[in-house]
């Protein structure tokens, strides 16, 4: 089988929402015991599933990112979205998924490779990618220190205020 790296086609959408839900939710069920209920339940009230079609399908209509297909023999298995920022002179990998059945077969190199050139083509000489530090992001971790990126310390904190507490 031959993979191929093409522009996102828009009469794919349904299939690239579709192959995200599948890749991400070994993800979400890993996640939603590791991060506290009240952070789960306020960026998921209706479920994850729900709001990551959502946000996915924003994503490729917006056109501020950039969306790379992986097709072996002209099926979906897997995308990247990238994104320029000139200001910083910095390429961002916005999103990434690979379908599970095709996982761990160097498609998730070959999508970030390409995004990689195509940022540097476009000015970047930075690329950066940001992914949850949750046991269900472990495998992207891992890919991304595969691929020579370095991890840079970020620490994010929420409260919960609906139970009354303030202080």
């Amino acid at each position: 089988m031959a993979l191929a790296i093409e522009e996102f086609d828009a009469r794919m959408e349904d299939d690239l929402i579709a192959l995200s839900l599948k890749a991400w939710a070994p993800v979400f069920s890993e996640m939603e015991p590791a991060v506290p209920s009240y952070v789960f339940r306020a960026f998921y009230p209706d479920g994850w599933a729900r709001r990551q079609s959502q946000d996915v399908r924003r994503l490729i209509q917006g056109g501020e990112v950039r969306v790379l297909s992986a097709l072996e023999d002209g099926c979906l298995v897997g995308f990247v979205g990238l994104k320029f920022h000139p200001e910083d002179r910095m390429g961002e990998i916005h999103i990434l998924a690979v379908d599970p059945d095709f996982q761990r077969g160097g498609i998730a190199t070959a999508l970030m490779t390409e995004a990689c050139r195509r940022l540097k083509a476009e000015g970047a000489d930075i690329v950066m990618v940001e992914t949850g530090g949750d046991p269900g992001h472990a495998p992207s971790r891992a890919v991304y220190e595969a691929f020579g990126f370095e991890r840079w310390p970020v620490a994010r904190y929420f409260k919960d205020l609906s139970s009354g507490a303030e202080g």
